[in-house]
C-alpha cells in the first residue's frame, strides 16, 4: 500500500488536513502518518482538540520550536530530511504557506518524493509577506496542485505549471468548517470563553462583530495600527465589538499605548470551536486573517479585511468579504453599510461543499498506483 506523509506544522494547518485524513480513512487505499514538524508550540493541542477534529495526534513530533523563518525553516528540514530517510513516504502532502510548507517540500523534492500542495496557486503579489514567498517556491517545485478558486488555476498556468498537475477540488478549510459547525449543534458551550457575550447579546436580539488582527503590516506598526484602532473604536459607539487579542498585537498595544475604549470586549486567543461560536452569528467580522475571510463566506457572514491586498480574491468577487485597507472612512463606511442592510450580499463559491478532501484522495490515490 502507498504512503503519504501528511504535513502540518501549527494549529491551523491541522484544520487543513483533518478532511484529508478523515477521507484517507474513508477510502482505505492509501497509508499515512501525520507529521507535526512542531514550528508553532500551542497548548491547546491536546487529546480533546484531535478527538473536536475527528484524527489521532500525530504520528510524529519533530518540536521544531520557533526562531527567525531561517532557524525555523533550517530546523524542520534537517528533522524532516531525517525522518524521511529512515522511512520513506510514496508522496508528501504539504498544506497552505507557513514555514513548515517550504520546509518540508524542498527536502521531499531534494530525496526525489513527489510532493503534493494543498491551497496551491494563491497569490497576493506582496513580496512582504513571508507567506508569499512560502507559497511561490512550494509551487515551484510541487507534483500536484490542488486549487481552492480559480484565480490559483490562471496563476500556475501563468508560471507554466502543466494541467495534468493542477487540480480544482474546493477548499479543505470548507470542509472542516462544515464538519465541525455541525459538531457544534450538540456541543455545550457554556464553558466557552466568550458564550456570556454571545448569549447577553442574542438573548436581546442584539448585534454584535468581532475583532481579529494579526498581521505584521498592521499590528507591528504604530501608525496602522493607531489608525485602526481609531476606526474600531469608532465603530464599537454603533456596535459592540468583541477582540479575542493575539499575543503579539496585545503586547503591541500595550507598547504602543493604544486604549480601545470601553466598548470593545477584551477576549484571549479561543480555541477552534470557541471562535466559530462565536463569529458565526456575528453582524460582521472585520479581519487580517486569510483563512477567516474564506471561511465568513463559505457561511454568508458579512466580513471586512483590514489589508490592501488578498491571495484569496473569490471571497471578494464571489463571496461576503470587501478589502478597505487600513483607512478608518473606508472601514467605518462599510460597517454602517452592513449595520444599514446596505452590505454586500456574497454566495458560496463553486465545490466548497465539503468534500474537497474526498476528491484530492481520489487524485492522490489513482497517480500514486500508476507509480513503480
Amino acid at each position: 500500500m502507498k504512503s503519504i506523509y501528511l504535513v502540518a506544522g501549527a494549529r491551523p494547518n491541522f484544520m487543513k488536513i483533518a478532511p484529508i485524513v478523515r477521507a484517507l480513512k474513508a477510502h482505505g487505499g492509501l497509508s499515512f502518518k501525520i507529521i507535526h514538524t512542531g514550528q508553532h508550540y500551542d497548548h491547546e493541542m491536546n487529546n480533546v482538540f484531535f478527538e473536536e477534529l475527528g484524527i489521532p495526534e500525530p504520528d510524529v513530533n519533530m518540536f521544531a520550536g520557533g526562531g527567525s523563518h531561517s532557524e525555523q525553516t533550517s530546523k524542520i528540514m534537517v528533522a524532516f530530511e531525517e525522518l524521511c530517510q529512515h522511512k520513506r513516504p510514496d508522496a508528501v502532502l504539504v498544506v497552505g504557506d507557513v514555514n513548515s510548507t517550504l520546509a518540508c517540500s524542498i527536502v521531499s523534492k531534494k530525496l526525489n518524493i513527489p510532493v503534493a500542495h494543498v491551497e496551491a496557486g494563491l497569490r497576493s503579489g506582496d513580496m512582504n509577506m513571508p507567506e508569499e514567498i512560502n507559497r511561490l517556491v512550494t509551487d515551484s517545485i510541487s507534483d500536484w496542485f490542488f486549487v481552492t478558486e480559480p484565480s490559483g488555476i490562471e496563476h500556475l498556468k501563468r508560471e507554466g505549471k502543466s494541467d495534468t498537475g493542477v487540480h480544482y477540488v474546493g477548499h479543505v478549510m470548507v470542509d472542516n468548517l462544515l464538519f465541525q459547525e455541525k459538531k457544534l449543534a450538540d456541543t455545550d458551550t457554556s464553558d466557552f470563553e466568550t458564550n456570556n457575550f454571545k448569549i447577553a447579546h442574542v438573548a436581546h436580539d442584539k448585534k454584535y462583530g468581532v475583532i481579529t488582527l494579526h498581521r505584521p503590516s498592521n499590528v507591528d506598526n504604530v501608525e496602522v495600527m493607531t489608525r485602526i484602532s481609531k476606526a474600531l473604536r469608532e465603530i464599537a459607539n454603533e456596535l459592540p465589538l468583541i477582540f479575542p487579542v493575539h499575543p503579539r498585537t496585545q503586547a503591541n498595544l500595550e507598547k504602543f499605548n493604544i486604549n480601545l475604549g470601553p466598548n470593545i470586549t477584551i477576549a484571549g486567543p479561543q480555541a477552534y470551536m470557541a471562535f466559530l461560536n462565536l463569529w458565526k452569528d456575528a453582524a460582521v467580522v472585520l479581519t487580517d486573517s486569510g483563512g477567516l475571510q474564506e471561511e465568513t463566506t463559505a457561511l454568508g457572514v458579512p466580513c471586512i479585511t483590514i489589508r490592501e491586498n488578498t491571495e484569496r480574491p473569490i471571497t471578494v468577487e464571489e463571496g461576503s468579504n470587501v478589502l478597505v485597507g487600513t483607512d478608518p472612512i473606508k472601514i467605518i463606511a462599510e460597517v454602517r453599510k452592513i449595520l444599514n442592510g446596505k452590505g454586500k450580499q456574497g454566495c458560496r463559491p463553486n465545490m466548497w461543499d465539503g468534500k474537497a478532501a474526498e476528491r484530492i484522495v481520489k487524485v492522490l490515490a489513482k497517480d500514486l498506483d500508476m507509480i513503480d
